[in-house]
């Protein structure tokens, strides 16, 4: 008799799979719950496995690492920049930095869990515009 859940697919299907889901995972907890912390791991566990990573693995691992960096670069340098240009008592330089800060954390929080969804199914992602071209 098959059990009730032999219907539904399992993470770990496909070779990297669940490394994939990981690399993923981890991108999302690096801006929602632990910044930092898991930039680090995500960053070790890229180094670690550029080289030796299944192809859907190494693409989803390259993509959040490459794209925390961006990111991270995006959000810090021009948060800073308009901080310099506005200075820090006109209202209106908070105003564009908040606005500014909220919208691209949001955008790549929303395209990270696009790519856990990815993950989840098995399937390569590529961030838009700022994500590494696929192999």
């Amino acid at each position: 008799m098959p059990r009730s859940d032999d219907n539904f697919a399992s993470a770990g299907d496909k070779p990297g799979q669940n490394l994939a889901v990981l690399a993923e995972a981890l991108y999302l907890a690096n801006l929602l719950l632990v910044p930092g912390i898991a930039f680090a791991i995500l960053v070790w566990l890229w180094v670690r496995n550029k080289e030796s990573a299944p192809p859907l693995a190494r693409q989803h691992l390259k993509q959040t690492t490459f794209v925390s960096l961006y990111g991270g670069t995006l959000i810090v340098a021009l948060s800073a920049l308009f901080l310099a240009v506005g200075g820090l008592q006109w209202e209106w330089t908070w105003v564009v930095v908040i606005m500014y800060f909220t919208c691209v954390h949001s955008t790549l929080v929303m395209f990270g869990m696009f790519g856990l969804a990815k993950a989840l199914a098995g399937q390569v992602w590529r961030f838009p515009l700022i994500g590494p071209a696929l192999e």
